[in-house]
């Protein structure tokens, strides 16, 4: 679970630094400024997120359940709202809007907020 851990943070890390430089060069040419905003706010969220998974699996020794549901939260929180996110900016900026993204970032923002939660939790036992 700890090289599971840190191999998401580190993708999503990875990614985080080539979408926001895809974003700031090649996008920024064809997005609205609305759209290259929230196409930003996924980046800075998965950016956030894989850092804190990186931490975690450097501090977490996995021996308790609510460890690996914070990791679950944080790993499938990110991928839902940065790359639905992602998705809808890209597919409204070619006039093709995917409606069916739009519900499923809030669902990420869920597993997002979760995952603080339960890692506040797990401050208290």
């Amino acid at each position: 679970m700890i090289i599971f851990t840190q191999m998401i943070g580190a993708l999503y890390g990875m990614l985080a630094v080539v979408f926001g430089a895809f974003g700031a060069h090649a996008l920024k040419k064809i997005f609205s400024e609305e759209q290259l905003k929230s196409f930003e706010t996924g980046v800075k969220y998965q950016m956030y997120h894989a850092i804190v998974l990186l931490v975690l699996g450097y501090n977490f020794d996995f021996s308790s359940g609510i460890e690996r549901y914070i990791v679950y939260c944080f790993s499938i929180g990110a991928l839902l709202f940065s790359f639905s996110i992602y998705g809808l900016c890209i597919s409204a900026a070619k006039n093709k809007k995917i409606k069916m993204l739009g519900p499923i970032t809030p669902l990420g923002g869920l597993f997002l907020v979760i995952g603080w939660g339960l890692l506040l939790f797990s401050f208290l036992d």
